[in-house]
This record gives C-alpha cells, sequence and structure tokens, in this order.
C-alpha cells in the first residue's frame, strides 16, 4: 500500500474485507475535534505502521471504525463554552476550539488508541499490533523504578496515560515532547517546597530531594550537619510533595557574664539570649536584667551580661557623737579653749535598706533608728580676754618690710603657703612661737607677727636675709 488504507481497486484480492474508498494520508495526522471516529482519528493512532497493522488484520479502515464504534461504550463529555466575543469590524478572529471540540479530541487522545489497539488484538490474536503500540517505558520518580505500559508516543504522553502530572518545580528528562521507545526510560524529580529557619529568619526555598539531608546539600548548607546543629526534623527523615517547615538552630560558643560571678563559657542551641537563660534554668530577679534585653540575637562568639540587683535590709549599731557646747570665758585669752566636761558618745541601732548590683553595694536609704544610750555633750570654755600685745621695736622698718612683702595686709592669706604681712610660713611661725598667738600668721595682730619676726632676726644675727628679696630692695642688712 502506499499511502493509503486499502487498495484503489475494491475488485483485488488482496483488499481487506469492508474497506471502502481509499483517502490519502495527511503529512500531520491528528485527532479530529469531530464526535465520530474518522479516518484521520485512525491514522493518528497508528501512525507510520498503519499499513502493516491494518494489512496483518485484513481489515479496512472503515470496517474499523464500524468495530470500534459498535465496543466503544465511553463518550466524550459535552462541555458548555461561553459564545467568542464579536470581532471588531475589519479585523478577523481565530475561532476558539469550543468545549465539546476540546472535550472529543480528549478523549480521542487517551481512549482511542486503547480501542483502536483492542481491537486489533482481537482481529489478530496479539503480536505485532500490540508490540507496534504498546510500548515498555521504565518511569524513575524520585529514586524509585516502575515499569509501565503505554501507548504514548511521547514523554508526555506516557505520563498522561500514567496519570502523572509534572510540576512547576519538577525537574524532567527528556522533555514532555521528546518521543520515547519500547524500552525507554523517563527520569522524573518532584520539586518540594520548604520553609527553612535558620535561627529565627525564614526563607522560601524549592527543592528536588527526598530527605533532609539531601536538601541540605541542595541549598548548600551541608556544613551544619558537621558543625553541630539541631534540626527540627532527622537527617534521613523525608521531605514529603507536599513540603515541609525546617527549623535549624546552629550551634553557638556563648561567653556569660553573670552578675558579680567568674564569667563562664556555654555552647547552646539557643536563638535570643531569652532563650539561653531559659535552657540554662537560670533565674532572674524582679530588678535583674539582660542588659541587651531578652530579644538579644546570639551568634557564635556573643557575650550576654546579666545585671544582678538585689535589695537586703541590714541593722547596724553606730555610735552617737556627743554634741559640743561652748562657753564664753572672759577670764580666759582668747584663743585658748579648755575643756569642761569630755562628754560621752551614746549608741543607737540604724536600719537601712542596702542595694547592690552584681556584688557592689550602689544605694543604701536609713529606714529607722532607735537609740540604745543617749550622748552626753562636751562642754568648752573658749576665752574671750583679749591677749596683752607683745612689746616691739623697730615698727617703721617692719611696716616697710610688710608693705614690700604683702602690700601691708597683716591678715592676707593668697593661698600660696605664707600668711600675714610678713609672708610666715606655717612651719616657721610654729617654730618661733607664733602658735602661742594664734593658729596662723594672718589671724595673729601686727605686734603680734613683728614679734616673732623679730626672733627670727635676732636668730640670724640681726639679719633680714629671712626675706632676702625685699631686704635687698630696701636696703636692710
Amino acid at each position: 500500500m502506499t499511502g493509503s488504507y486499502g487498495r484503489a481497486d475494491a475488485s483485488s484480492s488482496s483488499a481487506p474485507a469492508g474497506s471502502t474508498a481509499l483517502l490519502d494520508r495527511p503529512s500531520d495526522p491528528e485527532f479530529s475535534s469531530d464526535p465520530r471516529i474518522t479516518r484521520d482519528d485512525i491514522l493518528a493512532v497508528l501512525g507510520p505502521d498503519a499499513d502493516t497493522l491494518m494489512t496483518e488484520a485484513n481489515v479496512g479502515v472503515d470496517e474499523l471504525i464500524r468495530l470500534i464504534n459498535a465496543e466503544t461504550t465511553m463518550l466524550p463529555p459535552i462541555v458548555d463554552t461561553p459564545p467568542a466575543p464579536a470581532a471588531a469590524a475589519g479585523t478577523s478572529v481565530e475561532e476558539p476550539e469550543d468545549g465539546l471540540a476540546s472535550a472529543v479530541k480528549t478523549w480521542k487522545k487517551r481512549f482511542l488508541k486503547g480501542s483502536v489497539l483492542a481491537m486489533l488484538i482481537t482481529l489478530t490474536g496479539g503480536g505485532a499490533a500490540a508490540l507496534a503500540m504498546n510500548k515498555s517505558v521504565t518511569l524513575n520518580v524520585d529514586g524509585e523504578e516502575q515499569t509501565v505500559r503505554s501507548f504514548g508516543d511521547t514523554v508526555g504522553e506516557v505520563l498522561d496515560d500514567a496519570d502523572i502530572d509534572v510540576g512547576k518545580h519538577d525537574a524532567l528528562s527528556p522533555s514532555p515532547q521528546a518521543e520515547v521507545g519500547d524500552g525507554g526510560v523517563i527520569t522524573l524529580e518532584r520539586g518540594r517546597h520548604m520553609t527553612v529557619s535558620v535561627d529565627g529568619e525564614q526563607r522560601q526555598v524549592w527543592v528536588r530531594a527526598t530527605t533532609v539531608d539531601e536538601a541540605l546539600t541542595q541549598l548548600g548548607m551541608q556544613d551544619l550537619k558537621n558543625e553541630g546543629a539541631k534540626l527540627s526534623a532527622p537527617l534521613d527523615s523525608e521531605v514529603p510533595l507536599k513540603g515541609m517547615t525546617l527549623e535549624v538552630r546552629t550551634q553557638k560558643s556563648v561567653m556569660i557574664f553573670d552578675g558579680g560571678k567568674e564569667p563562664r563559657e556555654v555552647t547552646t542551641h539557643a536563638i535570643t539570649a531569652g532563650d539561653l537563660i531559659d535552657e540554662l534554668g537560670m533565674k532572674l530577679g524582679p530588678q535583674d536584667r539582660i542588659q541587651s534585653g531578652k530579644q538579644m540575637s546570639l551568634e557564635d562568639g556573643a557575650e550576654v551580661y546579666i545585671s544582678r540587683t538585689g535589695v537586703s535590709v541590714v541593722k547596724q549599731k553606730e555610735t552617737i557623737e556627743p554634741e559640743v557646747r561652748t562657753i564664753e570665758d572672759p577670764e580666759l585669752e582668747q584663743g585658748k579653749k579648755v575643756v569642761e566636761k569630755p562628754g560621752k558618745a551614746g549608741e543607737e541601732l540604724v536600719t537601712y535598706r542596702v542595694t547592690k548590683e552584681n556584688g557592689e553595694e550602689i544605694a543604701r536609704e536609713e529606714v529607722d533608728s532607735k537609740v540604745l544610750k543617749e550622748a552626753k555633750d562636751k562642754v568648752v570654755r573658749v576665752g574671750t580676754k583679749e591677749p596683752p600685745q607683745p612689746q616691739i621695736t623697730g615698727g617703721a622698718v617692719w611696716d616697710r618690710l610688710a608693705q614690700c612683702e604683702s602690700g601691708g595686709d597683716w591678715s592676707i592669706d593668697t593661698g600660696n603657703g605664707y600668711y600675714g604681712g610678713l609672708q610666715f610660713d606655717k612651719q616657721t611661725w610654729d617654730a618661733y612661737g607664733g602658735d602661742q598667738y594664734a593658729a596662723y600668721p594672718d589671724e595673729a595682730s601686727r605686734e603680734q607677727q613683728i614679734a616673732i619676726a623679730t626672733k627670727v632676726r635676732d636668730a640670724r644675727g640681726g639679719s633680714y636675709s629671712a626675706w632676702p628679696a625685699c631686704s635687698s630692695e630696701l636696703g636692710l642688712p
């Protein structure tokens, strides 16, 4: 036969029974949208082996169509399709295929092959018809192999016969349009959606892995397996087709500074400082706090500082110093004091509220006190009698010297360690008996300062060298 079903010469002895006028074979046959089974449909089913198979079955195309129609009970569903929008003036719109036509083609593609094959096998008793149309194909889905038999010519058709859908995140080899023959192999790796949370940071990913271990490797996170990370699912657990959430907590070395205690290093999978405190079973008091807050994120090498604040009540005995009561005594020279009664210290019990932070006291508040023993006042008599002024000589010379030293101010104290009109230092003043008049030179009278200065001069053989600059300026020996 050349390019037709049956033979053109109906009287030929080799013509299949029931054949009719022959049709030219289309160059690219496909299933028709006609609800009836057509010659194009038979050609689309049988493909290039049509002549051989028809001859072997000794049946013409029309007779084959009649037999199939007589045996077929499954009809395509009728699908309502809304009318297509009207085309604008001057334009042409390709008529969309209506629901019925699409359903007919789908039915023919999925079920007509089986009907044609079954009929040919019935007519021929099997053999070449079954081998030509029914292929044995190995499906490797996620590493698991299964063998299926299909009438499909392409990968997509074989998967359709096996009721396997390919998602947009799946990996398929060969492609759906690739031809597949008997003994072919189709590999399908299913995409699985995963929500991966690493130390609280989430990301949405797709993997083609069947186990958690494989998924981590695909995501470039295989190092976590050797770094002590804690996973919410075992490495060998399955990643379901519907996806899963995987929580990963990395292992970290963290230094803890707990109040006044010695710092310590711990290994943890905690995500935050608060998680770490809970993991270690540490208790925080009402006023204790984590300096960076409980939500502080932990990384390897992090430092966590805990401020411990404690409040306690303490009682302690304290001395009550006696009050000093002074009595002016006109018979006692000015500057002199006499203790008439020494007095006696008392004692009290004082209660304090003490606040400590990290072992150091930071606040103390007195809340109560109780006197255990009263203090007795100390009585001191203070002289008010003007002391007799010493007899001096050469007052005019000393006045000139004081004018040079201090501008003539006998009560001056500039804070430079020298006092009074003649600028005595404390050591010299006391050494020559100045403390009998006053503790400091500037507190003594002019005459008292001159009296002490005279002693200093006389001790140096009458020389004014204790005042070198001014004595030289004034021409004094």
